[in-house]
């Protein structure tokens, strides 16, 4: 079952880009463990939790809300790791990391539509995104490359990403959005 979202407006930056927001749900403050939530479109295949941002809504309280309604799970919302530029869908996620501080038992997706949540390591997480959302990926990355990089403002062009030199170079080279 795909979920449909009555009475959604999709909202789109200046350039035509899906505007959209997204969390990467750490277990703890080490980042070893990622949750991932399953696809309402394949249910087989593992996707990291996110959505459209609606109307007068910060991109902040979109990934809140759209991982509360997809996983489960409430947090703290720590930093920004960037926005990621999907040429193909022509959307721009803003992601933001969650540490976890509750899993409820039942949620919205999980009664309409089945959605399961599970929690992998960070080359687990990568390896099942690469099956089906290969752009995710690099939000996990950036993760990973975070910790020590300052992401005020970046975006990421996820669909032709920029290659790692070494740890102290940033991930991508900040960019207009």
């Amino acid at each position: 079952m795909v979920k449909e979202k009555p009475n959604s407006t999709r909202i789109y930056d200046k350039d035509g880009f899906r505007r959209r927001a997204a969390c990467i749900c750490v277990k703890s403050e080490n980042e070893a463990e990622v949750l991932l939530v399953t696809s309402s479109r394949r249910p087989e295949l593992w996707i990291v939790p996110g959505g459209g941002v609606e109307p007068e809504e910060e991109p902040s309280v979109t990934a809140v809300r759209e991982v509360l309604e997809e996983a489960g799970v409430v947090g703290d919302l720590g930093r920004c790791l960037g926005v990621f530029e999907n040429n193909d869908h022509m959307h721009r996620t803003e992601v933001f990391v969650m540490n976890v501080t509750q899993e409820l038992d039942e949620w919205e997706d999980s009664r309409s539509i089945g959605r399961k949540r599970q929690w992998f390591t960070i080359d687990d997480a990568l390896s099942q995104l690469a099956l089906h959302k290969p752009t995710q990926q690099h939000y996990l990355m950036q993760l990973q490359h975070s910790k020590t990089l300052d992401n005020t403002n970046r975006v990421v062009n996820a669909t032709h990403p920029p290659k790692l030199t070494n740890a102290a170079t940033p991930a991508a080279s900040p960019t207009t959005a």
